[in-house]
């Protein structure tokens, strides 16, 4: 899910989410959720489930309960918190909590200094001083090519239903979730709670977002019979396999199994939900992603590029900019300039309507061209 620059900053766990978006991130980071190669489910329901880090782990979260809590008052690291009392009112008032229900799950919340911290020095975000390849060499590494090979294998009927039911090939589902939480093996070790009201009340810039997505949190707990204070994540809130905000599980969650709750921490309903999300936002199937550019000059280094800039077929013609292979675009095309070290040479390529949907889940060139060199790299594995 995406982030303004701004807000990234944290080196190896700059898993942020804030439109997915799904979810995520930053050009420069090493990791996409919090590192955490163990996750402890509460007690109420689930037993503590603890995983190798080279596995993905084990969880379900949804249609378990929403706990047994209750309070006079707002008590814990929050007592007495203007902006939590507001929030609480409001979700009483709005959509029908119960004030005791509240007040005792809220007393509970941590008040996570570590988040905090990386929110106070996120305004100091280098970007990306080490260029495209140091970027890409990250994520597409032979053993993640295993891995999203064995993922593919291991869940391959859903992953067909899904290509079938939405039109997003397997490859691209696959390689949302490698970049995101190399299929589940890193999706964070913050109570999501935690992270999102820490976050709503020391981020004064970005209160009112987190408040909103704090508000989402407890309507998607309620709705999918969640305790609320044991889905773990990122340190923004992000969620499940693909890292999902609580907006955009709102938006774009399916119960892709047929049990009767949204769970993202379940590979099953995450895969349909990433696949929701790409035809949500006008995947093209069967429409080419990116290729790289065959050019005539430097002219194309020159240029604005990237993204957010559109361009005809016949406009990157007149500067040299021709497809290296396939059918090409009479549509909106971007010019891919990818820098491969600071103030060096820029690696030309060619992005179309499906590149421009990958970066509605983070906005960066950098994500996107990555996702689609995994994905191409797991299929090729695969050997679909």
């Amino acid at each position: 899910m995406y982030l303004p620059k701004n807000l990234l900053a944290y080196g190896a766990a700059t898993a942020l989410v804030l439109s997915l978006g799904a979810c995520s991130s930053t050009p420069e980071k090493s990791e996409t959720a919090d590192n955490n190669s163990a996750q402890q489910v509460s007690k109420q329901g689930q037993a503590s489930i603890k995983a190798p880090a080279d596995q993905a782990q084990v969880l379900s979260y949804g249609g378990k309960g929403v706990g047994n809590y209750a309070a006079a008052s707002l008590g814990g690291d929050f007592a007495g918190n203007a902006q939590l009392l507001n929030f609480i009112e409001k979700m009483v008032n709005n959509h029908g909590f119960e004030r005791p229900y509240l007040y005792g799950v809220f007393s509970q919340v941590r008040n996570r200094d570590d988040v905090a911290r990386l929110w106070a020095g996120s305004s100091s975000d280098p970007g990306s001083p080490k260029g495209w390849h140091a970027y890409r060499d990250r994520f597409v590494t032979a053993a993640n090519v295993q891995r999203g090979a064995e993922f593919w294998q291991q869940h391959s009927a859903h992953l067909q239903r899904a290509q079938q039911q939405y039109g997003v090939p397997a490859e691209y589902i696959i390689g949302i979730m490698g970049v995101e939480t190399r299929w589940g093996r890193i999706m964070g070790k913050h109570r999501v709670i935690d992270a999102l009201a820490t976050s709503a009340i020391v981020n004064q810039r970005r209160s009112q977002f987190f408040f909103d997505e704090l508000k989402n949190y407890m309507l998607m707990t309620r709705s999918e019979r969640m305790d609320p204070l044991a889905p773990k994540g990122s340190f923004a809130g992000a969620m499940g396999y693909g890292q999902f905000m609580p907006s955009s599980f709102h938006a774009f969650a399916v119960d892709f199994d047929g049990d009767g709750v949204r769970d993202l921490w379940n590979p099953v309903d995450a895969i349909g939900s990433v696949a929701n999300y790409f035809a949500k936002n006008g995947w093209q199937p069967g429409g080419e992603v990116a290729v790289p550019a065959q050019v005539t000059s430097n002219q194309y280094a020159n240029v604005p590029d990237g993204f957010k800039v559109k361009y005809s077929m016949s406009d990157l013609q007149r500067i040299g900019v021709t497809p290296q292979y396939g059918r090409g675009s009479a549509g909106t095309v971007h010019l891919l300039a990818l820098s491969t070290v600071p103030n060096g040479y820029k690696e030309p390529w060619i992005g179309y309507k499906n590149f421009h949907v990958i970066t509605r889940y983070n906005r960066s060139n950098y994500y996107a061209m990555t996702v689609h060199l995994l994905a191409q790299s797991v299929r090729e594995r695969v050997g679909k």
